[in-house]
């Protein structure tokens, strides 16, 4: 992803409410397995940073596929081989090479099948969450359910992401409220992808640090180190860390990892 340089008036000002606290917001995506594997890249580099305590996380909303239909579930090796125009053995294997890098950084990845399709409801639930200050707990629960187990996470309709919203530690009546109602936080959902367009983020997952650098991809921790430096210096305009070309999502599909 190239880099990009974003005015200031359009971008929200909640984030400046209080100076002691940075600021990080990931645009992400449950279908997206790179935000996966970038999760677990930035909060290592998180976890070691000298401020952490003075760090906020605000996961917000973006769609890798908007146009899908609710109920429309499609196996993952198929929706890759009509993407990119490969075999499903060639689909298999970026799969299994994903799966890797995967568990280089401590996590489960099944790479047999799983199955995709509209993630809307996720990211509605992700907004509920955020108000109840459960939304970090959420979605890291639902990569885990997309990502490292058998049950599938999409062809169950409601009851599978209320489970997993009262794993979360949401109560169950009042996330079964904001499933039953299409229109519950969608507004907040779509301002996400608003900004995101905005930002000039066409792909995810993508970071933004105290609203003065940006990462573009599951760059090393490293590489998440250096920017959380940077911001905590203050410096601007945002600035993209990039260290060149890494793995992301976008609207053509996912990048696919070869061995």
């Amino acid at each position: 992803m190239n880099a990009q340089q974003v005015c200031g008036e359009s971008l929200r000002a909640d984030n400046l409410e209080r100076a002691d606290i940075m600021r990080v917001e990931i645009w992400s995506d449950i279908a997206c397995p790179w935000c996966y594997v970038g999760k677990a890249r930035f909060e290592r580099a998180l976890a070691a940073f000298p401020h952490r305590e003075q760090v906020e996380v605000v996961h917000r909303s973006f769609e890798l596929d908007p146009g899908r239909a609710k109920g429309d579930v499609q196996p993952v090796l198929a929706m890759l081989s009509k993407k990119y125009g490969m075999s499903e053995a060639q689909a298999q294997a970026g799969e299994e090479n994903l799966g890797k890098q995967a568990a280089a950084e401590g996590l489960e990845y099944s790479t047999r099948g799983r199955d995709t399709g509209n993630t809307f409801d996720m990211h509605r639930m992700l907004h509920f969450a955020k108000e109840q200050g459960r939304q970090d707990e959420l979605i890291q629960i639902l990569y885990r359910a997309n990502f490292a187990e058998e049950r599938s996470l999409f062809g169950e309709g409601d009851e599978r992401l209320l489970a997993l919203a009262v794993e979360a530690g949401l109560d169950a009546d009042a996330a079964r409220t904001v499933l039953a109602d299409p229109a519950a936080y969608a507004d907040e959902v779509r301002a996400d992808e608003r900004e995101a367009a905005q930002l000039g983020a066409n792909g995810v997952p993508f970071f933004v640090l105290d609203r003065k650098y940006g990462v573009s991809g599951a760059q090393p921790a490293e590489v998440f180190t250096q920017a959380l430096t940077q911001a905590w210096g203050g410096r601007s305009p945002l600035k993209l860390v990039d260290q060149g070309d890494a793995e992301a999502c976008g609207p053509d599909g996912c990048a696919v990892p070869q061995a």
